[in-house]
């Protein structure tokens, strides 16, 4: 009996341990560029990432940024979407509100 104790600890320090690791990783990978972990993410099995590792909270906490309420926008420079030229946030600055909304439509 002491025995099957034994082997059930270590398979539980063993589980535990590749658990870490791999949310270790899934961490460190979701701080590269999106590009690069788009990459990473399309060749893992996405149940098991999302179910198994903390998926969520570590997307949270990696993704956070560091803007405050009430902090300037930071400037983007972006081709309008009929591609008749360009949008930068700093040229509408002082002359009246702007609203920016992102969004994923899949």
């Amino acid at each position: 009996m002491i025995i099957l104790v034994r082997i059930l600890v270590k398979l539980v320090a063993l589980a535990l341990t590749l658990w870490l690791v791999a949310s270790a990783a899934l961490l460190v990978s979701m701080q590269l560029p999106p590009e690069q972990f788009a990459a990473i993410v399309a060749k893992a099995p996405g149940r098991v990432v999302q179910s198994v590792l903390p998926f969520r909270p570590l997307w949270t906490w990696s993704r956070r940024g560091a803007l405050q309420v009430g902090d300037q926008a930071p400037d983007f420079d972006l081709e309008r979407h009929d591609r008749s030229g360009r949008v930068r946030l700093t040229s509408f600055m002082g002359k009246k509100p702007v609203v920016l909304v992102f969004g994923s439509y899949t």
